[in-house]
């Protein structure tokens, strides 16, 4: 389990200084308190579920971001994928067998 708390921290860590935020920003738009933040970041605390929405509202990211990098993006590519190849193979499937 310790695996998925340091992929948050980091992630954490990633997305924020990709807005350019310090931990302090992050905090105040996460509505934290001022230490939070650097206190998960570092190990020493461990957000609760309000407190992974409210940071990943903040960082304009999906939550699982925070678990396991650009998983929204790789969920929303995979469908896109599906829709646009697997479907219209499924529908000449259909047509030509059924």
């Amino acid at each position: 389990m310790e695996d998925f708390y340091d992929s948050f921290r980091l992630n954490l860590k990633f997305y924020r200084e990709k807005m350019g935020y310090s931990q302090s920003e992050l905090a105040i738009q996460a509505n934290s308190s001022n230490g939070m933040i650097g206190n998960i970041e570092s190990g020493k605390a461990k957000p609760s579920f309000d407190n992974i929405l409210k940071i990943a509202a903040a960082l304009k990211i999906h939550p699982a971001d925070l678990f396991l990098r650009n998983a929204s993006t790789t969920v929303s590519n995979t469908k896109n994928l599906l829709k646009t190849k697997l479907l219209p193979e499924i529908e000449s499937f259909i047509e030509k067998e059924l």
